[in-house]
């Protein structure tokens, strides 16, 4: 049961900062220019970062909400808006 219990925290967890990527490149970029290659990357890696945690016992539930976390900070680093906003700050 709590097997079951951490993996559906982990998985809401994964949605809600998946939808909140898709809704801030939607409200940066709009519908023309949604980046959805890096939506996908983000499902197939918070599915991945699932799976690994449902077979390995020994990693923490937080450790995994750590790691995509990080995954969807670097996900989002390499989107045209943030990449735009870094050339303006930079240059």
């Amino acid at each position: 049961m709590k097997k079951t219990l951490t993996t559906i925290i982990l998985a809401g967890f994964i949605t809600l900062l998946t939808a909140t990527f898709g809704f801030a490149e939607y409200a940066a970029t709009g519908a023309e220019n949604f980046p959805y290659f890096h939506l996908g990357a983000l499902i197939i890696g918070g599915l991945t970062i699932i799976s690994l945690r449902r077979k390995y016992q020994k990693i923490y539930m937080t450790e995994a909400m750590g790691a995509f976390a990080l995954y969807t900070v670097m996900v989002a680093i390499s989107t045209a808006p943030v990449v735009e906003v870094i050339r303006t700050i930079v240059g």
